[in-house]
Formats: structure tokens, sequence, C-alpha cells
């Protein structure tokens, strides 16, 4: 059977493994950051009619533009943002997609802050860009000072940070992404994937967008909206930025179906957006039960928790596997990361997690 080894293989991607996390069927998943609470059934019936339309002319091309949605988008951030500072693909890993084909290249450098979202490398190689490797601070903070030293370190044409950090769930204040902004001469894109998820009154880097064109702010309806198996995500910029990226995305890139399902959701979106509150319960009811355990919790601004402490972070996991709940090893020294779901989902795991705790480690 031929393998990759048998064919021309671009050579950096030659050792390389294609980004996944397991897809187990067990009775409670918290790994991948999902909201595990269904779409409300009056939605879905809108969310269903929508498409019905769609299909009726199914048989044409949708609007490339998708001018409707990027309405709708605009009006849901309000910020007085306006359709033409509006962009949006399939899932915010798209997005980004579009930013490094954009913005990267060979001879062009990304600046990271592992450990953060591991997709980032994943971008930079596929487009070609280099990859370097900022440091953070105590308890995986980014201060204005570590963020600026590190750029005046690099010079990289691509920053990203992570506004909560996935996957300790840090916060990262307008401080830093305002003095990360001044310091470099490239583009700065702010990944609020979990924005939602922030305290009530924590202002947006979507605040900061007036006169910084070279700044970006990304978001997705995967998890706020319960909307990840739709894949629709998006970002927020100058107009002049959003249109580099229509120099690289592909023709009719958003499906008629995709464009409307994300309308109806939007169209719903205070009640989309109920169990928001009540995904923040579970989160803080995990954290309180994990130190209960004895182990450490990161603070999170987001929908998950990572917490370290943990002996053998490989047998742990697979020991709650065995009983029915999957959570996420990220090759994070004595830590793991869980996602906060429903009552009962929160309940399954901190039982499970209290009988392979042992009890001197309590």
């Amino acid at each position: 059977m031929t393998s990759l080894a048998d064919l021309p293989l671009r050579a950096d991607l030659v050792g390389r493994t294609a980004y996944g996390a397991p897809q187990l069927h067990v009775p409670v998943t918290l790994n991948v950051n999902e909201n595990t609470h269904p779409v409300p059934e009056d939605v879905r019936a809108d969310i269903l009619q929508r498409i019905a339309v769609a299909l009726d002319e199914v048989n044409r091309y949708p609007d490339r533009e998708f001018t409707a949605l990027r309405e709708a988008l605009a009006g849901y951030l309000g910020h007085g943002l306006v359709p033409d500072q509006l962009w949006a693909a399939n899932g915010s890993n798209e997005v980004l997609q579009h930013v490094f084909q954009a913005f990267g290249g060979p001879g062009r450098t990304l600046l990271t802050f592992p450990p953060t979202y591991s997709m980032y490398p994943n971008y930079a190689t596929t487009s070609g860009t280099a990859v370097v490797d900022g440091r953070r601070d105590d308890d995986f903070r980014l201060s204005p000072e570590t963020l600026v030293a590190e750029i005046t370190r690099v010079g990289p044409d691509i920053v990203i940070v992570a506004a909560p950090n996935n996957p300790t769930g840090t916060p990262v204040g307008l401080d830093t992404i305002r003095a990360a902004y001044d310091a470099t001469d490239g583009v700065l894109i702010v990944d609020e994937a979990y924005a939602e998820f922030m305290p009530k009154d924590a202002p947006s880097a979507l605040t900061l967008l007036p006169g910084r064109p070279r700044l970006a702010v990304s978001r997705t309806m995967s998890k706020a909206f319960a909307f990840a198996g739709a894949r629709l995500g998006y970002l927020a910029a100058d107009p002049a930025f959003v249109d580099a990226l229509r120099l690289v995305r592909l023709p009719y890139h958003l499906s008629a179906i995709t464009q409307a399902a994300a309308l109806g959701a939007l169209a719903h979106a205070p009640l989309m957006l109920r169990t928001v509150d009540e995904i923040r319960v579970q989160r803080d009811r995990m954290a309180e039960g994990l130190e209960a355990l004895g182990y450490r919790v990161a603070p999170s601004w987001t929908n998950f928790l990572l917490f370290d402490g943990v002996d053998d972070p490989k047998a742990l996991w697979q020991s709650l596997v065995d009983r029915g709940v999957l959570i996420r090893d990220l090759a994070i020294p004595g830590s793991l990361r869980v996602s906060a779901g429903t009552a009962s989902e929160t309940d399954a795991f901190l039982a499970a997690m209290a009988a392979l705790t042992p009890v001197g480690a309590r």
C-alpha cells in the first residue's frame, strides 16, 4: 500500500502529523471546548426554514460577499462596526488561514506564545511562514513589557495573541494589546474565540480597532453559540485589512447553507447565548471541585479549565476515558484540560476525578 513516504510531499511537511483531538464515543465528551448544550428548538426551527429557502436556489452560487451575514455580524458585535469591517469563513480556522495567506509566506515570521492554540504554527507551516515562540510571564500571563520585548527581539510579520488564551484560560489586558500593536510593523491578531465567556464588564479588543489598520480581532460561533458543527468563524478589522483577505479566499467559500444557518443563529443571539451563564456556573463548580481534590486550577475566562498537580496525565486521561469521561491531554507537564458542560456532565467528571484521586493527595 502506498504511504506518504512514496509521494513527492513538500519537504517541510515530511514527518508532521495532522491536527486532531481524539474523537471517542463516550457518555461525557469534554475535550474540545464545545458548548455541550443543544441549540434551542425554536432556533432550530427557524434555521431549518432558512435552509429550506436557500435550497430553492442551491443550483446557483451563493452570495460571494455574504452581504447579509456581514451586516448581521456587525450588528451583533456592535462597537460601531460596519459590514465592510467584517470577514467570515468556515470556522475561525479558515479565517486565520486567510490571514496567513495574505500576510505570511516565505521570508516572513509568526510570533506566538505557547502554550497556546496549537493550530497557529500549522497556519504558518502551510503558508511557508517561519515560527518563533515567545515567552510568557509566570502563571501563563502576558504583560506589556514581556510582549514588547519579544516583538523587539523577533521583528515578526504576524503576531497572534489568544485573549483569553487557550489552553490556559488566561486573560490578556488591553494595555498589552495596545503595547503590542505599537511595537510591531506587522499585523496583530487578537483571537477572541472565547470572548462571550469573559466577565461581562471585561472590554474586548474590538474597542481598539479605530485607528489601528494592522489589528484584527477574530471570533467564532463554535463556542458560545453552540455552533461548532456549522463551521462559522469571523473577523473584524479595518476595511483595507478585509480587502487583503479577499485576495486569497477561494471563490464562493461560504455556502448558501452555511450563510442561512448562521443568519438564523444570529437572529436569535440572546436565546442562543443563554447557556453562557450556565457554563460559567459549571466551570466554577469544576474549579472548586478540583481544588478540593488538591489540584491547582488556572484562573479562566473561558469555557474550560487547565488544572495541574497531575502525577501522570496520560494515565489519568485514560482512566477517565475508561469511566466514560473524555477530557484533553495537551502534553503540558502535570496538566490536563477539561471543558465546562452541563450540570450532569460536571457531576460525572467530578465523581470520576474523586474516584481516581488518591485520598492522600486531597
